[in-house]
């Protein structure tokens, strides 16, 4: 069969399994159009190694598939890429992400590389060891390689904080200047104006984790800041520069695991808050799960 057909199918699903996966959701990243061109060009890229690889081994040509290795060393570069340009943004950033948040969305930018070499190297594979005439080939080649990244995005998605805890909405108060949620003292508030503009449009959140795993997940200090920019960016924030007397921060309730925050919402919409932070992605780095060790378990 020629192999030069084989390729081009390849390449083809390989780049459309990152454009499947490639979106632009409320935190406006990748940008449009330079985001989408750079991360598009990289994925057809991707493709374009697993597409060859097959051919090449079937030729023997083993020297020609060993460029494979290249992969590792590129998806590398477009991590770098990722965190270094989500850093140099963080000093425009009202409420920042944390370095926890853009590790993990670094991270993502490169495993959906690997899944479009992936692709194409499948549906490379599929072509050559379906039976039947050239057509039948091609046929399950493209339907499996057009299929494959929407199983697999379900798969790669990942947990958001509303599948492990419950969000709530929680009384906003003050003892004296002491700003407390639920029980919790937040940061001291020495200006009566600013204690006014919680009292009439602030909101106060607690998330209740449902297990140990989520208890130590939700302690991490990047997840919880992951939950502080989330909130600010999708309902805005009423905060200028240096006015950090409204920066939403999320503390911990020390005796039951639980986390509370305080924010001013540009738009003080009790419903969307909860909606917001339940969607907030559990990030890679901050997920703990003591309950799959002994010790965890005698603990529980």
């Amino acid at each position: 069969m020629n192999s030069v057909p084989v390729v081009v199918l390849s390449i083809l699903t390989g780049t459309w399994a990152r454009i499947y996966l490639l979106r632009i959701d409320y935190r406006i990243y990748p940008s449009y159009p330079q985001g989408y061109v750079i991360h598009v060009m990289l994925g057809a890229i991707a493709a374009f190694l697993g597409a060859v690889a097959v051919p090449a081994i079937i030729s023997k040509d083993y020297q020609a598939a060993t460029f494979l290795a290249l992969a590792a060393t590129q998806f590398r570069e477009i991590r770098t890429l990722e965190r270094e340009t989500l850093s140099n943004m963080e000093a425009t950033e009202l409420v920042p992400r944390g370095k926890a948040y853009i590790e993990g969305i670094a991270r993502v930018f490169e495993a959906r590389n690997y899944l479009a070499l992936l692709t194409a190297l499948l549906t490379s594979l599929t072509a050559y060891l379906t039976p039947g005439a050239t057509a039948v080939k091609f046929g399950c080649a493209l339907i499996f390689g057009a299929l494959l990244p929407v199983l697999i995005r379900p798969v790669v998605q990942g947990q958001v904080i509303g599948d492990v805890a419950d969000v709530e909405i929680a009384p906003i108060e003050f003892d004296g200047p002491m700003l407390i949620v639920a029980d919790v003292r937040i940061m001291n508030i020495g200006l009566e104006t600013v204690r006014q503009v919680y009292r009439k449009q602030g909101l106060g959140v607690i998330i209740k984790p449902r297990n140990p795993n989520a208890t130590a997940t939700l302690a991490n200090v990047g997840q919880r800041q992951a939950i502080a920019h989330d909130a600010a960016g999708q309902l805005g924030i009423h905060k200028d520069i240096d006015e950090p007397d409204y920066t939403p921060l999320v503390r911990r309730q020390i005796s039951t695991g639980c986390v509370v925050m305080a924010i001013v919402p540009s738009e003080p919409q009790p419903e969307a808050l909860l909606t917001a932070v339940r969607n907030v992605p559990i990030l890679e780095g901050a997920r703990k799960k003591p309950l799959a060790s002994r010790a965890g378990r005698l603990v529980d």
